[in-house]
């Protein structure tokens, strides 16, 4: 038989609030590579048809729902998941290109892929001296 109350379970759950997680908090890395930004949102369990992400105004905006799957007439013996409406909230900054975002959702984790915008990508600038004939006064490399 399994037992109906777990000190360990309890314990995580005291921490988490201790550590300012909460259940309905997607966790997520954020990383670069290059000229794109990765932010990867752990969803376990979540129902990859209610994942909604929206950016509007430099924020990016995460919502998703999770259900318990167990069969009608169930008796739970054990209840330690629940529905959760998950959500996060982002401030993007102003470099990132906002147009051009890839999300994929693979293995319980959601991947968004942001690139920079052009303006944020580091440029090459030729430098004209005086002795050299006139020539155009700025080439930019976006290399």
């Amino acid at each position: 038989m399994l037992m109906r109350t777990d000190p360990a379970v309890q314990w995580n759950r005291l921490t988490e609030l201790f550590e300012g997680r909460t259940p309905g908090l997607a966790l997520m890395d954020a990383y670069r590579v290059g000229d794109v930004v990765t932010v990867d949102f752990e969803l376990p369990g979540v129902d990859p048809a209610s994942i909604d992400v929206q950016i509007e105004r430099g924020e990016l905006r995460l919502s998703a729902r999770r259900r318990r799957t167990a069969p009608d007439g169930a008796q739970y013996l054990v209840r330690e998941r629940s529905d959760a409406e998950i959500t996060r909230r982002l401030m993007l900054g102003d470099v990132l290109d906002v147009e051009h975002v890839d999300a994929e959702h693979r293995d319980g984790i959601l991947t968004l892929r942001i690139p920079l915008s052009q303006s944020a990508k580091p440029r090459r600038i030729d430098v004209r001296h005086q002795d050299e004939p006139e020539q155009s006064a700025i080439t930019v490399d976006s290399t």
